[in-house]
């Protein structure tokens, strides 16, 4: 059995170990569900763990692949899958009560590209019930720890995600963001997660929230480990009607370009009341870092940033009350034992399969919809979207990346703000303006708060994510962060 300095080592080093031959892909998938069985327990990262018979094929048929010199720099490598993309013959729940015993027919695209480049799939991750939460408590399946401290929430929504790699229970996992679903988690389990540019990658077999705002992306220990994952992941794909068709660029070949000249914005609405002192002073010393490294820093302005939570609070939810119709009791899902008439099946269906908070987005988005309303909230909102949108655009003209928190405060206390929506919902206050504007974000550990990590978040123009992975990528050359792992004692 592999070493747990092994098994903690991110996917770059565990890539250069099976091309050396260090240890097989066979080996690394054993130590790796050996430990899920042991650690996952306490964690609750899983809502389903691939069968050992499947995941050694899956390994085996890497190994023949590294043996035979065909291999890409994936092959051989295990991950797990955010219960939100569609996986062959393995039950994708969303979180949900709903889809409990759904089991799809195909792959999402992701999943289909990163197989093909030679992946073992260990599992599905957990998260808030169809992505709709900022704490992963929100899960049908129960709530996720933080593996620093189990006291605290993970994030969300691919909080599961998220713990699963800062735990070393998969090197690497794919998550989704609509709101800042890969990054606020990301931040708060200490590791590195990429929200790529709107249509950069496949929606198509990743279940739809609000489909003008979802996108998928790696989440993983390093930079590094993002850009190589993003190279499989990214592309244009025909079954996607939102997907871009534009060349992929090699994520991996800037990496090492150095930041002299870089012009680094600091937008001073991120910067003001409600910033927690200790992601403030985390924040601080990492534009240091910067400043180190050759890079020049100046505050430029986002003016239209308060208005980003109620603009997607009621475009979220109204694409998502949408989105959600589907699930009837009728065609799949969960249906009411003994429905009375077609509209006791309809109700009881919903009543009973759907969790408090997306009835909650539901009733929100319908009402948003709803005639009479739809002028005053929809269409308003879409308004104040442009208005965020050219926010960034202005930004974009005067510098090269934007840096900020990733969240107000480093991870929160479980329970701490279920009973208070609002609350819940101002944690994504600097994530969710760049869903609405489309642009790429990356978040990436950059100090702690006692136990619980800080995450600094850098922002891009549209398709820049090669800048943001580089702009990371020379952080975690000259800083330690991303290396740290938490203590497990259990």
């Amino acid at each position: 059995m592999l070493e747990s300095s092994v098994l903690e080592s991110s996917l770059t080093e565990l890539a250069q170990g099976l091309q050396t031959r260090q240890f097989t892909s066979v080996e690394l998938t054993q130590a790796l569900l050996a430990r899920i069985d042991k650690l996952n327990p306490h964690l609750n990262a899983f809502i389903s763990v691939s069968d050992q018979e499947s995941a050694l094929a899956q390994a085996a048929a890497a190994d023949q692949r590294l043996a035979q010199g065909q291999a890409t720099p994936l092959t051989g490598l295990p991950l797990a899958h955010k219960d939100i993309f569609c996986t062959q013959g393995m039950r994708t729940s969303c979180g949900s009560k709903m889809l409990e015993n759904f089991v799809p027919p195909y792959n999402a695209t992701v999943v289909e590209r990163l197989a093909a480049a030679g992946m073992v799939n260990l599992g599905k991750t957990n998260l808030d019930e169809f992505a709709m939460g900022s704490s992963n408590e929100n899960s049908y399946y129960g709530t996720v720890k933080n593996p620093w401290d189990l006291q605290a929430v993970p994030g969300g929504s691919s909080g599961g995600s998220a713990a699963a790699v800062a735990a070393s229970l998969v090197p690497a996992a794919t998550g989704t963001d609509t709101g800042g679903s890969i990054r606020q988690p990301a931040a708060f389990c200490g590791i590195t997660g990429l929200k790529p540019t709107y249509g950069r990658v496949s929606r198509w077999g990743m279940v739809a929230y609000a489909s003008s705002l979802d996108q998928g992306g790696p989440m993983a220990h390093s930079a590094q480990d993002c850009a190589v994952l993003l190279n499989a992941m990214a592309g244009f794909d025909p079954k996607d009607s939102t997907c871009v068709q534009r060349a992929v660029p090699d994520y991996c070949a800037t990496l090492a370009a150095n930041l002299d000249g870089l012009k680094i914005g600091l937008p001073k609405e991120y910067f003001g009341e409600g910033l927690h002192a200790d992601v403030a002073a985390a924040l601080e010393e990492a534009i240091k870092v910067y400043e180190s490294l050759g890079a020049s820093i100046c505050e430029v302005s986002l003016p239209h940033t308060h208005l980003a939570i109620p603009a997607y609070y009621v475009i979220a939810p109204a694409e998502a009350s949408s989105n959600l119709s589907r699930y009837d009791g009728v065609r799949f899902g969960h249906r009411c034992q003994d429905p009375q008439d077609l509209e006791d099946l309809y109700k009881r269906s919903r009543q009973e399969g759907f969790g408090a908070e997306v009835k909650r987005r539901i009733l929100i988005g319908t009402y948003a919809l709803s005639e009479g309303f739809y002028d005053a909230y929809y269409r308003k909102a879409q308004q104040i979207r442009r208005l965020i949108q050219q926010d960034f655009l202005n930004a974009f003209n005067e510098v090269d990346v934007l840096m900020g928190p990733t969240a107000p405060t480093p991870a929160f206390d479980l329970g701490a703000n279920t009973q208070d929506p609002v609350q819940m919902y101002l944690e994504d206050v600097y994530t969710i303006a760049i869903n609405l504007a489309g642009v790429p974000a990356l978040s990436l550990p950059a100090g702690r708060s006692g136990t619980r990590p800080i995450g600094l978040q850098v922002i891009g123009n549209h398709f820049e994510e090669a800048r943001l992975l580089n702009v990371a990528h020379q952080f975690q050359q000259v800083t330690t962060w991303h290396q740290a792992r938490p203590q497990l004692a259990f």
